[in-house]
């Protein structure tokens, strides 16, 4: 038998705290992709369609792709942007008589009318199918799960590594599940578990700490033959909903008790270990201090600002860090991405090789990272903006900050862009004639992403917290949403 399989990817990690909405053109800046275009865009790739795709050739399905679309992280979706991108989905399913459904998912979307965006389009396919049909979502690990999304999806599979490098096999996996489920092998539902905390203490890192036995626990749970996914999400904390935080999940049928009690082992294990944390928070001084006295001989010095990564929503335009690394004289350095389109469409009015002065960032909110600096530099550089990634993550995938620029201040490369992207890719500076190999310093703006591409280059890697909008000072956020007692805004949360 054939079976006829509906795929989609709708994307979007919201920071409700962000002063910029999400509309469609935020989509645009990113990717959307309807159909046969998005399958040749995305299916050499690692993303989840290609893992679907992959799945489907294995056992011979008929694929029906209706879109892949994404935004950076920003700000709360607006209705308008949402409906233009769910609605072709929900049409799709009211057309065809479909086997199963699978989708990729992000999992911390919140609307304007809705906390659970990804709850939403599984509520809203569910309506549309008219028979009892099986839905497969994969998510990312920084997902906010409700019981929403696990009531409307039979099977749930996240992400396993952060950085995320596993999107492809994800798709597979998830896939594999559904086909045994259409084929009525067997009938799996998903268990959710979790505990009263913002997220897991280290963002869900799985190159070190704790993630590491307990996911290798949770794939040997998997070899019983009743589960079929477990799914450890860290939380995403600039979220100000009710179900935000880490939730453990598992896949499975059967004896559901055992499921639960298996999933209560690993969040107990998250909540025991929530003051014991992996990274070395410095301060943009104590960053700056440690790239004076840097020596270079093998590899530069790569300074991530945690608080500021675009990534996470950030606005990706503080300037304290660049402020503190001019201050403490840094030289042949470069600094990414600075987001501020106003200054880029300054430069974009003058001749390459013109020294010139201009106040840079912290446009948005000076209460988050610092206001505008007034610098003096050399413009070397204008471009488009637009890059192909050829690391880990975003190999062979095409993004675009928008029109972009290069000022070189003090011996310090600005890379200067219209949209908000973090580093994760080596290409994201060399394609903008920027050597990060070649720099004594490297300053970016990235949680934990950047390691993939990054650290095989670094001879040292540090964190900071530039008090950006995701600093680690959750109490300097007005959380009004969340559950309380909740750690760690209370410190007695039981």
């Amino acid at each position: 038998m054939t079976f006829r399989v509906l795929t989609a990817e709708f994307s979007h990690e919201t920071n409700t705290f962000s002063r910029r909405r999400t509309g469609a053109q935020a989509f645009r800046d990113r990717f959307v992709l309807f159909g046969d275009e998005a399958i040749a865009e995305r299916r050499e790739a690692n993303t989840e369609l290609a893992g679907f795709l992959d799945a489907g050739q294995v056992h011979g399905w008929h694929i029906d792709h209706v879109l892949s679309a994404a935004a950076g992280p920003s700000g709360i979706v607006k209705r308008s942007a949402f409906e233009w991108l769910c609605d072709p989905i929900i049409a799709a399913v009211e057309r065809g008589r479909f086997d199963g459904i699978l989708l990729a998912l992000h999992g911390a979307m919140v609307l304007d009318f809705s906390e659970d965006g990804e709850g939403e389009i599984l509520r809203r396919i569910r309506a549309a199918l008219r028979r009892e049909t099986p839905i497969a979502i994969t998510l990312d690990p920084h997902a906010n799960v409700s019981p929403q999304m696990c009531s409307l999806a039979d099977i749930i599979v996240s992400f396993r590594t952060y950085p995320h490098i596993d999107m492809r096999e994800t798709g597979r996996r998830a896939g594999a599940i559904l086909h045994r489920t259409m084929g009525g092998e067997i009938r799996p539902y998903t268990t959710r578990v979790s505990r009263p905390m913002l997220e897991e203490t280290n963002g869900g890192r799985t190159d070190v700490g704790p993630m590491i036995a307990r996911l290798a626990a949770a794939q040997q749970y998997e070899g019983q033959g009743d589960v079929f996914a477990v799914s450890i999400n860290a939380g995403f904390a600039s979220t100000d909903i009710a179900d935000v935080g880490p939730t453990v999940l598992v896949t499975g049928q059967g004896d559901r008790d055992q499921h639960i009690a298996f999933a209560e082992t690993v969040a107990a294990d998250i909540w025991e270990k929530r003051h014991e944390v992996l990274n070395d928070y410095l301060t943009v001084e104590a960053a700056a201090a440690v790239a004076a006295g840097f020596d270079p001989g093998h590899g530069p010095l790569v300074i991530a600002d945690y608080a500021d990564n675009p990534g996470a929503g950030a606005y990706g335009d503080s300037t304290a860090l660049l402020g503190a690394l001019l201050g403490a004289g840094i030289r042949n350095a470069c600094f990414g991405p600075m987001v501020d389109g106003e200054a880029v469409q300054a430069l974009h009015g003058v001749q390459v090789g013109t020294h010139i002065r201009l106040a840079l960032g912290g446009k948005t909110d000076a209460a988050f990272g610092g206001g505008p600096l007034l610098l003096d530099g050399e413009l070397v550089s204008l471009s488009d903006g637009h890059y192909v990634g050829d690391g880990p993550i975003l190999g062979g995938l095409s993004r675009s900050y928008g029109r972009s620029a290069v000022l070189r201040v003090d011996g310090i490369e600005i890379l200067i862009v219209t949209i908000a992207k973090q580093i994760l890719d080596l290409q994201q500076f060399k394609a903008f004639g920027i050597e990060p190999e070649r720099k004594q310093v490297i300053a970016l703006k990235s949680m934990h992403h950047f390691r993939a591409a990054f650290e095989p280059i670094a001879g040292q890697v540090v964190v900071c917290d530039s008090g950006a909008l995701c600093t680690l000072h959750y109490e300097r956020l007005p959380y009004r949403n969340v559950p309380r007692p909740i750690f760690p805004l209370d410190q007695d949360a039981v």
